[in-house]
């Protein structure tokens, strides 16, 4: 018997964490309507913006997604002065998220400390060094998502 080569490919980042876990299911409340879910993920993705700035991230910004993308509700992107300062950062949010009941799905870059993804589901997290986030100008990419006025 021949063996085949498994193609698929994962649409696990390197260095993700819970990689064997599956997505879930349903990624909203099934008992909430989707606009009382994206009311909630928007708390969130600002509490997530807040949090960054008390830390001292730089150029916060909440981009919303809905309508624009499939993939998540809300993109908060924010710069971090040095890996560290990302590295505690990050740390900081998943515990955020975890005592508000949103823990991390998946996450890429905690070792290495110049480009953070936290993947909350309905809320991503990107925190960058100032080189990388000039490089991948995720705002300039996603140019057509609403900018949420999180600070006001």
């Amino acid at each position: 018997m021949a063996k085949t080569k498994n193609t698929a490919h994962s649409t696990t980042a390197p260095g993700c964490k819970n990689a064997a876990q599956s997505p879930p299911a349903v990624r909203t409340n099934a008992a909430q309507s989707p606009s009382a879910v994206g009311a909630d993920s928007q708390a969130l993705a600002v509490r997530f913006a807040k949090l960054a700035q008390e830390r001292n991230a730089e150029d916060i910004l909440v981009l919303d997604l809905r309508g624009v993308s499939p993939i998540t509700n809300f993109f908060v992107i924010g710069t971090g002065t040095s890996s560290r300062q990302i590295a505690a950062l990050a740390d900081e949010l998943q515990s955020l998220g975890k005592e508000l009941d949103n823990k991390v799905w998946k996450s890429a870059g905690l070792g290495v400390g110049d480009w953070v993804v936290l993947d909350f589901v309905d809320v991503v997290v990107h925190l960058f060094n100032q080189d990388l986030r000039k490089h991948y100008d995720l705002e300039l990419i996603w140019g057509e998502a609403p900018r949420i006025d999180w600070n006001g």
